[in-house]
C-alpha cells in the first residue's frame, strides 16, 4: 500500500511546479520532499521525476499517480471531516491564510477566542494575497481563507468553495495636512485626477481595483510609488510623496500631518471566508467562521473620519451560511502591468 505522505509530496510538486515550492506549501525541507519522491519512487518501481535543466518535471506515470492522489487526499479529508463531526468538537490542525490587513486587524482576537474555545484546535496562520488564497483554499492547501474583493474587482472564486461574507471595508483618501483636498469634508471621486498615487504594485487585487476606479473616472492613474503595506504608504504620504486610498481595516492611528477624507461614492471592500464546500460539516471550520463573525464588530478599524465610529459593523444581507456554494465570480479582464494574469508575486495589503 502507497504511503499517504509520500502522495501528498508528489501532488505537492504536481501542483506547485518544483520540489522548493511543493516543500514551501508543505512546511518541510526541499530534501525531505525529494526523499518521499524517491521512496514512492522505489514503492512503486515507477520513475516520477526527470530532470530538465536545473528543475525536474512529472513523468507521465506521475502525472497520472499525483491525479489519483488528488482524489485520494479529497476523500481522507471527507473522512477526518466525517470522524471530527461525529466527535462533535473542533480538532487536528486548521490552517487560515488572510490578507494582510485582516491578519493584523481582524484575526488576532478572533483567533484568540478560537484557541479558549476550541483548545484541542492547532490553528495555523498563512497571510498572502486574496488571489493566492483562493487557489490555496481548492487545492487543500489551506482550509479556510479571509478574502476581499471589489465590486468592479471580484476575486475569482474556483469551483467547489463556499461563502461566507462579514461586511464591508470603507476606503478613505489618506493625503498630507497641506494638501488642497485636506480642506474638504468629502472628497468626490472626480476630484481624485490629476494625483500622483502611492499603491500596492500591480497583480494586487488593490492595484487592479485602483487602476479600474481611475480608468472609470476618465483616467489611467500616475502611480509613482509601489509599496506592499499600507503603513509604508502612509509613510510616504506624510513625506509629502504623494496620496493614496488607504481601507480602515487594520489601519492604526494617522501620524502627524497625514489626514484621511472620505470618498463619494464611497468605495467598500468586501471582506468574505472561503472553504471547500466537501468540508462545510467540519467543526473546526464553523467555530472558525464563528470567532471571526463575533470579532467583525469590534474588529480595530479606523474610525470614520470626523465621527469616531468604527466603520464596517454590520454584516452584509447575503452571507451564506456553511454548506451553501456560490457560483463562482467571474474573473477580472487583465490589468496592464501584471502580465494578464490578475496574480500577485508576493502576500500585501
Amino acid at each position: 500500500m502507497m504511503d499517504l505522505g509520500r502522495l501528498r509530496a508528489l501532488h505537492a510538486v504536481a501542483v506547485h511546479g518544483s520540489v522548493g515550492a511543493a516543500a514551501t506549501s508543505l512546511g518541510f525541507t526541499p530534501s525531505a520532499v525529494s526523499q518521499q519522491i524517491s521512496k514512492l519512487e522505489r514503492e512503486t518501481r515507477t520513475v516520477l521525476l526527470e530532470r530538465r535543466g536545473r528543475g525536474v518535471v512529472l513523468t507521465d506515470a506521475a502525472q497520472a499517480l499525483a491525479a489519483t492522489a488528488r482524489q485520494v487526499l479529497a476523500l481522507v479529508e471527507q473522512a477526518e471531516v466525517s470522524l471530527e463531526e461525529q466527535r462533535g468538537r473542533a480538532a487536528g490542525r486548521l490552517v487560515v491564510a488572510a490578507f494582510a490587513t485582516a491578519a493584523r486587524g481582524l484575526l488576532p482576537g478572533a483567533l484568540a477566542e478560537l484557541r479558549v474555545r476550541c483548545p484541542d484546535l492547532d490553528v495555523r496562520l498563512l497571510e498572502t494575497d486574496p488571489y493566492q488564497a483562493a487557489e490555496m483554499v481548492a487545492r487543500g492547501e489551506v482550509d479556510l481563507a479571509v478574502v476581499q474583493d471589489w465590486e468592479n474587482t471580484p476575486l475569482p472564486v474556483p469551483d467547489g468553495l463556499a461563502r461566507e461574507d462579514f461586511g464591508t471595508d470603507p476606503v478613505d483618501l489618506v493625503l498630507p495636512a497641506g494638501h488642497p483636498l485636506a480642506a474638504a469634508a468629502v472628497v468626490g471621486t472626480a476630484d481624485l485626477r490629476g494625483r500622483r498615487w502611492i499603491s500596492v504594485p500591480p497583480g494586487n487585487i488593490c492595484h487592479d481595483w485602483l487602476v479600474r476606479t481611475m480608468r472609470e473616472a476618465g483616467e489611467e492613474p500616475d502611480v509613482v510609488h509601489q509599496v506592499g503595506e499600507f503603513e509604508t504608504q502612509i509613510a510616504l504620504v506624510a513625506a509629502g510623496l504623494g496620496v493614496g486610498l488607504v481601507p480602515r481595516l487594520g489601519r492604526g492611528p494617522l501620524p502627524p500631518g497625514v489626514v484621511a477624507r472620505p470618498v463619494r461614492p464611497e468605495p467598500v471592500r468586501r471582506v468574505f471566508a472561503l472553504w471547500r464546500q466537501q468540508a462545510s460539516r467540519r467543526p473546526a471550520i464553523t467555530a472558525a467562521l464563528a470567532a471571526v463573525r463575533d470579532h467583525w464588530p469590534t474588529r480595530g478599524a479606523a474610525p470614520e473620519p470626523g465621527t469616531g465610529r468604527t466603520a464596517g459593523t454590520g454584516r452584509t444581507a447575503d452571507a451564506l451560511r456553511p454548506g451553501a456554494v456560490p457560483a463562482a465570480a467571474p474573473a477580472p479582464d487583465p490589468v496592464p502591468g501584471n502580465g494578464g494574469t490578475g496574480r500577485a508575486p508576493a502576500a500585501s495589503d
